[in-house]
């Protein structure tokens, strides 16, 4: 599995903005989708090309366009609704899919309540967004999702990963890049990322 940290600037000032426990939740919603954008731009950075025929104002040329329809945007409920903000910003014309999953905060395993996918998904492909990946269950179950539904080329985004969680990842899906705003220390006893960003779905919704 690919796995690689988002060398970006911008994408490591907007970190620390979401990791302060005193940025509230309309901040916190804003800067998660400013970081959706630029974490949605790294991971598709290789998407497939073609070289088509157009015009410009002086000239005929051969210019390179995206050779296949735009990947579908998958929000991994709640908190993945957050950065594909962003993401929906740099693609205005891709789908947005939904998987929802919720996590049994005594087990720590998620279950599936939810998938709304488009009908061409196997032609376009999926961007997974999801801001934690920290035990690995909910990024796997979503990816395992999209696969039987017959997406082939699927890549995921979060915005903290933890090594445990990466791990886990890698073994259940190799074949999926992914790409992290930052690869954090650890999970504590409760399985949240430390030292991380607290609960993304409840720092962005301002709920509890």
């Amino acid at each position: 599995m690919s796995f690689r940290v988002c060398d970006h600037a911008l994408a490591r000032h907007k970190l620390t903005t979401l990791r302060r426990v005193e940025t509230d939740s309309p901040t916190f919603r804003r800067v998660i989708g400013e970081l959706g954008l630029i974490l949605a731009m790294e991971a598709l950075r290789d998407l497939p090309e073609a070289d088509r025929a157009i015009d410009t104002p002086l000239t005929a040329m051969q210019a390179p366009c995206l050779a296949a329809p735009v990947p579908c945007i998958v929000a991994v409920l709640r908190a993945g609704l957050g950065l594909t903000e962003g993401a929906r910003l740099l693609l205005p014309e891709a789908p947005i899919g939904h998987v929802g999953l919720v996590r049994d905060e005594h087990t720590l395993q998620a279950s599936r309540y939810l998938l709304r996918l488009p009908p061409d998904i196997a032609a376009r492909g999926a961007l997974v967004m999801d801001p934690m990946l920290a035990t690995g269950g909910s990024a796997i179950q979503a990816v395992t999702a999209l696969k039987e539904a017959g997406a082939r080329d699927i890549r995921f985004a979060c915005v903290v990963a933890a090594p445990e969680g990466v791990a886990r990842f890698a073994a259940a899906h190799p074949d999926v890049p992914v790409v992290a705003a930052a690869l954090d220390e650890r999970l504590d006893e409760r399985g949240y990322i430390v030292p991380g960003l607290g609960d993304a779905g409840d720092r962005c919704f301002g709920t509890a």
